[in-house]
């Protein structure tokens, strides 16, 4: 088929056709290699709740191609020259998939997947038909999962508005209620507003329904924004209402009812809520559109006449772009094995359950973290103590948390985004620089901030160690991360968090904390390694 017809049928050589296929499927092919780690994890992002729309992605996303070119048909083929914006796409998608790789990040290997398709897409079909198809690769994105420094303050921010609209309600039921963090406390019982009701799980999903909506509904951009943009706050609402019916019916009947099936069903009662809601606004939106054709479908999604009657792109023979492409995807697909067999630089370290608990004249009591919390916190090794001086000396509470990778999807998690979820009031967070009187007057910057909860009031520390260096800027550390990962093949690190009571003055707690930090900088080299 589509054979030229100078061409003899039973021609031995390749037709510009075939030779054309072959050069895609060396693309495709050249593309699997080096996004392979990119997909897998995709994958396993698409296995959450919060994810779980990934799967239909795809395929819509090739619906809404087919539709664009159905809508507006591009007649004839377009000069070659217009395509080599392509392979400069491939080459930039390609970069970040073997800095990916290199780095065992797998969010930058899919950036880079997504950048290649669209290389490749323009590349095969030109700029025209390219920029008709661009909210087929918009809507791709949706499906990627957010990066953790995004996804946890998001999750965090999200649970306490969450939490308060929907204490709130209570209120206003009558129902006694006090909400202390994330913590809902209806007296007898207490109701944990956990990471899976933060409402992530529905607003990723509803935000990816919603920019569909959009692209579907026939009306101005301004009228697509507002039902894209109403996603967001019909999740808070909803979410905050799936609270508030939890925090009711356990204050009536007992913590069973925020547990097992009946949690899951109200999950998806909330989530259908939604769409009604989402349809709605899309319905009203037209509703007061001037001039709006309401004999039309509010989301019209035709099914006839998406399948071009002949080839849709009148294809190139010669197809230099995508030649280009493919030889660009070859190259770094052979760059990322070749480099991906380097030997990781050995870490030799002491387990943190041996960590001294006299520092100094300072004895320590060993702390343990709650299950859930650990969870969350995702590190391979921690140590929680209060050291204290003395009986009248307010004691340090210190937390080390390490990691053996701060790649493939885990990381550290700011305390600037956890102390708030113990229901601390939280001064802003500042960087100064410490003095340590231990360390040969030697200092080193640190996050600090005074938290308050009541009457309590505390001074906070805290900083990473990133291999040999100490940082306080969350986004430095991550670059440092992503530098050592690709030079050194080592991506562990720690957090270091000191806490002291304010019982006097701040500056007597200065003291304290800056004078511990000199004690504990000697030892902690043994258990996070430089």
């Amino acid at each position: 088929m589509w054979q030229s017809a100078a061409e003899p049928a039973n021609a031995a050589v390749a037709s510009p056709w075939q030779r054309y296929m072959l050069v895609l499927a060396v693309a495709i092919i050249a593309g699997i290699f080096l996004f392979w780690a990119g997909f897998g994890s995709l994958l396993e992002a698409w296995s959450k709740p919060e994810y779980s729309h990934g799967y239909f992605i795809l395929p819509l996303a090739l619906y809404l191609v087919l539709l664009g070119w159905r809508n507006k048909p591009v007649a004839g083929a377009e000069p070659e020259r217009l395509r080599w914006l392509g392979p400069a796409l491939v080459a930039i998608g390609a970069a970040l998939g073997l800095l990916g790789n290199l780095s065992s990040i797998p969010d930058i290997i899919t950036y880079g997947l997504l950048i290649s398709i669209a290389g490749v897409f323009l590349a095969v079909f030109g700029l025209k038909r390219s920029f008709l198809a661009w909210p087929a690769w918009a809507y791709l994105w949706f499906m990627l999962p957010l990066p953790n420094a995004i996804y946890w303050p998001l999750s965090i921010r999200l649970q306490f508005l969450s939490s308060e609209i929907g204490v709130a309600m209570v209120k206003l039921l009558g129902i006694p209620v006090f909400l202390d963090g994330n913590i809902i406390d209806l007296g007898i019982y207490q109701l944990q507003v956990a990471e899976a009701c933060s409402g992530l799980r529905y607003l990723f999903p509803l935000m990816s329904f919603g920019f569909l909506f959009a692209i579907l509904y026939e009306g101005k951009t301004l009228s697509k924004t507002i039902i894209f943009l109403s996603s967001i706050p019909i999740t808070i609402l909803m979410n905050s209402i799936r609270i508030a019916v939890v925090a009711v019916l356990v204050s009536y009947f007992g913590n069973a009812q925020a547990e097992g099936f009946l949690h899951f069903f109200e999950g998806w009662v909330v989530f259908i809520a939604c769409l009604v809601l989402l349809y709605a606004v899309a319905y009203t939106v037209r509703y007061f559109t001037k001039g709006a054709d309401r004999s039309r479908p509010i989301i019209d999604m035709p099914a006839t006449g998406l399948i071009p009657e002949t080839h849709p792109t009148t294809l190139h023979s010669t197809g230099g772009s995508l030649a280009a492409s493919a030889a660009i995807l070859t190259v770094f697909a052979m760059l990322s094995f070749a480099f991906s067999q380097r030997t990781p630089e050995a870490i030799e370290r002491r387990e943190l359950a041996n960590f001294p608990l006299t520092l100094g004249d300072m004895q320590g009591k060993r702390q343990f973290l709650d299950q859930n919390i650990l969870l969350v916190l995702g590190a391979d090794d921690y140590l929680m103590a209060d050291y204290a001086g003395g009986a009248s000396e307010p004691p340090i509470n210190l937390l080390v948390s390490y990691y053996l990778s701060q790649t493939n999807g885990s990381g550290i998690h700011s305390p600037e985004v956890c102390i708030p979820a113990g229901g601390w009031e939280v001064s802003n967070w500042s960087q100064v620089n410490i003095n340590l009187p231990n360390q040969d007057g030697k200092g080193f910057q640190v996050n600090r901030a005074i938290i308050q909860k009541g009457l309590q009031r505390q001074l906070v520390y805290y900083w990473f160690e990133q291999r040999g260096r100490r940082v306080a800027n969350d986004y430095a550390a991550k670059l440092l991360t992503v530098w050592d990962a690709v030079v050194r093949r080592r991506s562990d690190g720690a957090l270091v968090r000191l806490a002291t009571p304010i019982n006097t003055d701040a500056e007597s707690a200065e003291r304290r904390l800056q004078g511990f930090a000199g004690i504990l900088l000697k030892e902690l080299g043994s258990y996070v390694p430089p």
